[in-house]
């Protein structure tokens, strides 16, 4: 009876119309089902829909038969591929706070006598084919510290290799009849018809005397009801050592990223179904009590859970070097889970037309008599992309200002290579670079600093340092406001949204076609972007200040600069700051702050690779009387494209000096300011700095 109207429920559901607001939510059994209809006659706005696994769950939101269903990492990993292009947008919290991370662990009995690198023959539990703790932290940490045999994909298939390591084991979605199934009580499935899937199923497996090893997570719900049966238990560490079942913080085999919620990529629908969730959360929403088994629709160790930032992806939510686990484990290259072999070029990001073109003209002439490129190009469509291509290997260097070194480094870059704007240092090897960042008026203004409030402002680019982090954190300290639209009463922020007043000042690219697009982007399609064109944004009157850096106005006045500025001249501007003013040419005296001068910024693994070529490259097109075609530190088509024209030379950092050396304290101090108002955190850097087992 209960199924017949279990049925005809979920046939009703899956027929509601397209238009229907109710977010459907994937399950894989009949337990959450029944967990899933009780929800729905709770809460209206939940719809159930019944799928054999993770996979058809997968392709059915994919297609739009459903909405949303709560993933491991190794689900995570593949909901992210092209072909489906499913976003993380909530995740399970663990503990206080935002604990968004989990510890993966491996399990023994007390006195059993071996230790991790010595489970070769030994039986194991695990909790499914493709999860996290269960098999893509264990088997890869025993492929990448030796122990499991694997020369790759070609060879053999990996279920192969570990078949021939372990004597015998369950893991649940491997291949039914295979040595891999042989422990498991039901069918083998990746779900919960077979008994020793999951946490409590791979944990029991270990309990019955099954298995000799149980891959979990620290979590330990699944495992001990008192202290007594707790010490029947002991974790593996990596170093050969046994500990106690609540020492995982000193013994486990990595840290990794929560379940999360998945679904299509539309920040509307995350948002209705994060609120439909908080509303389940008085239901028992993270407790499976009543339905003969655990973790249903979610895990229910679950305290709380967390919107993730709208920019966050796949691998921004698992981290690179997780990510890198996984690589390894499906194609079986051991150098992916250890440092970039070596290349013959590295891959610049350039961003826009015109800094495509320019890097185009360097791979050319970067071909050298080994038939081969030093500078390959990479497009990204900002600067934070260029970091995330980074990140992901797609890209491998990129020249950023101090703000955006910030973010890399929160996000794990490092500085690898300075910019030096005194020849004189060049020479005697001074690796100290800085500029100054400077607030230009009008010199008829009659402008001042504490009478900024309502006037309209033209900015380098959001997350800049000296067109929108020192000013911003300036007045930030001053009025303890983080709503910045308010304080302007227009502006042009390029990166900002475009339908905030933070972007109404700008231009975009001055064409008919395809203007409309670039407006308030974050590049220089955009012709209010950067230093020279926030300080167009003034000149052409679109904005009373513009906040850039201290040699701005003399590199597009009196002649010098592009078209648009020949008819400027610098003595009809003036600077102005806190308690003061001055003319253009006493910068030193009247600043908003010195600051880092622009970084290039690499993987730290790449970073040897970067420095040396970049050497390599401007001894050859450094200098600007070089005898090549191609020149490093200028710029035809624009201005500041790749490298600020006002460089002399690239500096070395030293590899030991981390980003927030290289920025300095008093910089560092002014970005931790500005951070307390999340809306000024870049939507990367929230996706980075999400998981306490991933921050910087």
């Amino acid at each position: 009876m209960h199924i017949v109207l279990i049925s005809a429920f979920l046939g009703y559901l899956v027929q509601a119309a397209p238009s229907d607001p109710k977010i459907r939510w994937c399950l894989k059994s009949d337990q959450e089902l029944r967990k899933c209809v009780y929800l729905a006659s709770e809460v209206l706005q939940l719809a159930c829909v019944k799928r054999d696994g993770s996979e058809e769950c997968i392709r059915a939101i994919k297609e739009g038969e459903a909405d949303a269903i709560t993933l491991d990492g190794g689900d995570i990993y593949r909901a992210g591929l092209t072909n489906y292009d499913l976003h993380p947008i909530i995740a399970e919290v663990y503990g206080e706070g935002i604990e968004t991370c989990y510890y993966a662990v491996a399990v023994v009995k007390k006195g059993t006598g071996f230790n991790f690198s010595e489970l070769r023959g030994k039986k194991s539990c695990h909790t499914g084919l493709g999860k996290s703790a269960g098999w893509n932290i264990p088997i890869g940490t025993l492929l990448s510290n030796g122990r499991i045999q694997w020369a790759g994909i070609e060879d053999k298939p990996l279920e192969e290799a570990v078949m021939e390591f372990f004597s015998a084991s369950c893991v649940p979605g491997a291949s039914k009849g295979s040595k891999l199934c042989q422990l498991c009580k039901g069918d083998c499935s990746r779900s919960h018809k077979e008994p020793y899937y999951d946490y409590d199923g791979a944990f029991q497996c270990l309990k019955d005397g099954v298995g000799d090893v149980a891959f979990v997570k620290h979590l330990i719900g699944y495992c001990c009801t008192n202290p007594a049966e707790k010490a029947k238990y002991e974790l593996l560490c990596k170093d050969g050592t046994r500990k106690s079942i609540d020492e995982y913080k000193d013994c486990h085999l990595a840290k990794v990223p929560a379940h999360a919620v998945v679904s299509r990529k539309d920040p509307e629908l995350a948002h209705r179904i994060f609120q439909v969730l908080n509303t389940l959360k008085d239901f028992g929403l993270f407790s499976s009590e009543g339905y003969s088994m655990k973790n249903l629709m979610f895990t229910d160790s679950t305290k709380n859970l967390v919107l993730l930032p709208k920019a966050t992806d796949s691998f921004l939510y698992l981290g690179a070097e997780y990510m890198a686990t996984i690589h390894a484990l499906k194609k079986g290259h051991a150098q992916n889970l250890s440092p970039d072999s070596a290349s013959p070029a590295i891959n610049w990001c350039a961003v826009g037309h015109a800094e495509i073109a320019k890097c185009d003209k360097w791979s050319i002439n970067s071909f050298d008599e080994k038939d081969a490129f030093r500078i390959e190009c990479i497009s990204g469509q900002s600067v934070d992309d260029c970091i995330s291509k980074i990140m992901r290997k797609e890209a491998d260097a990129v020249a950023i200002d101090g703000g955006q070194v910030y973010t890399a480094g929160k996000c794990g870059l490092v500085p690898a290579m300075v910019e030096q704007y005194d020849e004189a240092n060049c020479a005697s090897g001074v690796e100290v670079s800085a500029y100054y960042a400077v607030a230009i008026v009008r010199k008829d203004s009659g402008l001042t600093w504490e009478r900024l409030r309502g006037k309209k402002s033209c900015h380098t680019g959001l997350g800049r340092t000296a067109g929108w982090n020192v000013p911003m954190g300036l007045i930030h300290k001053e009025t303890r406001e983080c709503d910045f639209s308010k304080f302007f009463s227009e502006s042009c922020v390029p990166g900002a949204d475009p339908t905030s007043s933070l972007c109404a000042l700008c231009a975009g690219s001055g064409k008919l076609v395809g203007g409309r697009e670039a407006k308030c982007k974050a590049s220089s399609e955009e012709l209010y972007y950067g230093y020279a064109g926030a300080f167009r944004c003034l000149a052409e009157g679109t904005g009373d200040v513009a906040f850039v850096k201290h040699t701005t106005v003399q590199e597009n006045t009196d002649g010098k600069g592009p078209q648009w500025a020949s008819s400027l001249k610098s003595a009809d501007f003036k600077l102005i700051c806190p308690g003061g003013s001055a003319d253009i040419s006493s910068y030193s005296t009247c600043n908003l702050a010195v600051v880092p001068a622009h970084a290039i910024v690499t993987r730290p693994e790449k970073r040897n690779e970067v420095v040396s070529v970049l050497k390599e490259q401007q001894a050859k097109f450094g200098g600007s009387s070089n005898d090549f075609f191609f020149k490093m530190f200028q710029s035809e088509d624009g201005r500041n494209l790749l490298f600020k024209d006002s460089t002399k030379c690239l500096q070395e950092v030293p590899q030991a000096k981390s980003f927030k050396e290289f920025l300095g304290e008093s910089y560092v101090a002014i970005m931790d300011s500005l951070h307390e108002c999340t809306a000024s955190i870049p939507e990367l850097e929230q996706a980075c700095t999400l998981h306490t087992c991933q921050q910087q």
